[in-house]
């Protein structure tokens, strides 16, 4: 069984905790860097990017991150986590900066502002998700070797990149775990 680490500095913590859980892995907060190294791989959960960002810094976390998942450590982000993921970001604050690791282009809070927050089903590699979507970002481009694996009404929402994964939607806010389940999968094959 994967140990899989969810970053406990902000955000939807317990929900990918719950969701890993019910997709077969020992879900585990990780936020210093030992913890971090222990694990098979990591979620970025969902909350605020900036927020995000600064805690990471403050936390001496960014450039162990950043090591880590150029070294091939599995990482899935959603919604915030997707932006900390991109290697390049439009209508970032200023000077925000990324982990990176995903060659796309992340729009922040391109869905609109909080009261823009909605629920409706995507379509993912195919097949209806039920997708819930706060506050999100959507990727506005791809390189060659990013996946894409949901869209909503034309509009990049999920993407794989190798052994990363991102979604703009927040999938531990639902009880279908197709996306935790992936995840899961992803990190037993680097195993």
């Amino acid at each position: 069984m994967p140990v899989i680490g969810v970053l406990a500095l902000q955000g939807d913590v317990r929900e990918h905790l719950r969701a890993l859980g019910g997709a077969g892995a020992r879900a585990v907060p990780v936020r210093r860097p030992a913890e971090i190294e222990a694990v098979d791989g990591l979620v970025i959960p969902g909350g605020e990017s900036t927020t995000l960002w600064r805690l990471a810094m403050a936390f001496d976390l960014l450039e162990p991150l950043r090591k880590l998942i150029g070294g091939g450590m599995p990482a899935f982000g959603s919604c915030a986590g997707m932006i900390m993921l991109a290697d390049r970001l439009v209508d970032g604050v200023r000077g925000q900066q990324t982990l990176g690791g995903i060659d796309m282009t992340v729009r922040r809070n391109a869905f609109g502002r909080q009261v823009d927050s909605f629920e409706r089903n995507i379509e993912l590699s195919g097949e209806p998700f039920h997708a819930v979507f706060i506050r999100a970002p959507w990727v506005e481009q791809v390189g060659p070797d990013v996946s894409v694996l949901g869209t909503d009404a034309g509009r990049i929402v999920a993407v794989r990149q190798g052994v990363l994964l991102a979604t703009a939607f927040h999938p531990e806010l639902t009880p279908d775990r197709r996306i935790h389940e992936l995840f899961v999968s992803m990190v037993k094959g680097t195993s």
